[in-house]
């Protein structure tokens, strides 16, 4: 197992390192960001009513299985887990305060990325043996890129995508919800495991629709509840917010020294472990986001895209922002703490000091279970596309058994694999939104200028309908 350990951070250092991955996703993210002209700045505002205020539309009339409105919200439930607790405390207590800095980066950047993929997820979805949509990397890889490269670009992200679902979805949030009740109200894992598996199978078996509802009910609370919390911590800690902000900002570019618990890094420490977990976070460029985007109803990809764009801000610049602040505010990143103990830590100081643990550990529980189910059915949607319909009821079991695993087991490798598989899975997908950029800023040009408010009726707007590939 040591040895594994070691050559898996050996491939997470190369594929995270400053010569692959990290290049490519700043650099698809600023290369979509001038091409769309800026577009999550411009369209953040409306996108955010769409997606938020008129639910109640849901674009009646338009292809679909749920509404703008669960789409967002079982994005964000995919998205909104352990990362922003854990990830958020790992990275700056590895890269210090200037790895929040290169999280934000990542999240503005990456909304350009997170619109880009969400919009081709919508365009070129398809219908599959159920009558439902699948749509995402491994659909419009091979639909819109022409001969057998687009095609390998779809098989490798599918591939890597139904894998890394039983890691960065499943064991590493089942196992991160068993340790935080375990330790802070002594519920046994064993208990933990058999309670989620009885959750997540019940959920899962409703299928999409099911998940969008589960989601759309729970997903608002648990993030109003962390970050309430977070508020009053930082009300406490008001003082200290602009030197926060300051060390933020100057250790981006010019690395952290050592102080109390903390041993110092580099810059590229801070860039490293900030881009990694942001993307761990907010998953912009990852490709996942889009699966649930085909899934929504709407009568134009534009309107999807921009709707989904609002999980990586809701994500990164919302609730990674408070976990971050709240860790440098509180001096817990100078402590030996780590991961969602350090976050736990911070949360303990000031007003929530008898209550903090208690606050980290049910806000773990939320996220995590969320994160589990969205990645439950970007995993399915992957494996489905692989193996056809049938491969679907085989793979959400193991799914949801594998929860029990993970609940059980110690999954140091485990975190390492899930971060070599989420680089993996976005290599394809950056390739294919560099390939597709001309496509995505055309009709994003087009459509907006028709409707610059997205407030025109569906009756007014052209409705593209997905492929019906499976009857």
């Amino acid at each position: 197992m040591e040895r594994l350990a070691e050559a898996v951070a050996t491939v997470g250092s190369f594929v995270w390192g400053p010569f692959l991955l990290i290049p490519l996703l700043l650099g698809t993210g600023l290369f979509l960001t001038i091409r769309l002209r800026g577009v999550q700045f411009r369209k953040l505002g409306p996108a955010l009513r769409l997606g938020l205020l008129q639910r109640r539309e849901k674009d009646q009339g338009g292809q679909g299985d749920i509404s703008h409105y669960q789409a967002l919200t079982t994005a964000l439930a995919a998205t909104v887990g352990v990362g922003n607790i854990a990830g958020v405390a790992t990275a700056i207590g590895i890269g210090g305060p200037g790895a929040l800095f290169w999280m934000w980066v990542t999240g503005l950047v990456g909304m350009a990325s997170k619109y880009s993929e969400a919009f081709l997820g919508s365009k070129f979805r398809v219908v599959d043996e159920r009558g439902e949509q699948r749509g995402g990397p491994q659909e419009y890889l091979k639909r819109a890129i022409p001969g057998p490269f687009g095609k390998v670009l779809a098989v490798t992200f599918a591939v890597f995508a139904a894998l890394a679902a039983f890691g960065i979805g499943n064991m590493t949030q089942t196992n991160t919800i068993a340790h935080s009740l375990d330790e802070t109200f002594g519920v046994p894992p064993l208990v933990s495991g058999v309670v989620i598996v009885l959750f997540v199978g019940v959920v899962l078996l409703g299928g999409i629709k099911r998940i969008g509802a589960v989601t759309a009910s729970f997903v608002p609370l648990m993030i109003l509840f962390y970050v309430v919390a977070g508020l009053v911590v930082l009300a406490a800690n008001v003082t200290a917010i602009p030197d926060a902000l300051a060390l933020v900002f100057t250790d981006a570019f010019t690395g952290t020294a050592a102080t109390g618990g903390f041993v110092g890094s580099t810059v590229a420490m801070a860039l490293q472990f900030g881009v990694a977990r942001g993307l761990f976070s907010n998953e912009s460029g990852l490709g996942s986001a889009a699966i649930v985007a085909a899934a929504a109803k709407t009568h134009h990809p534009v309107r999807q895209g921009l709707v989904s764009m609002t999980q990586t801000f809701i994500d990164t610049i919302i609730v990674v922002s408070f976990t971050g602040l709240v860790i440098i505010t509180s001096g817990a990143w100078q402590s030996d703490a780590e991961g969602a103990a350090m976050t736990a830590e911070a949360m303990s100081s000031g007003p929530l000091a008898s209550v903090g643990a208690a606050v980290v550990a049910v806000a773990v529980v939320f996220f995590a279970l969320s994160t589990v189910i969205g990645w439950a059915y970007y995993g399915e949607r992957c494996a489905t596309t692989l193996f056809g319909i049938r491969a679907s009821f085989p793979y959400r079991t193991v799914f949801t058994l594998v929860c029990l695993v993970g609940a059980l087991w110690e999954l140091d490798v485990v975190w390492g694999v899930a971060d070599v598989l989420n680089g993996l899975m976005a290599l394809p997908n950056l390739v294919g939104l560099l390939v597709l950029s001309g496509l995505v800023a055309r009709e994003t040009k087009a459509y907006l200028a028709r409707d610059p408010k997205l407030t025109d009726p569906p009756s007014a707007l052209e409705d593209h309908a997905p492929l019906d590939v499976g009857r």
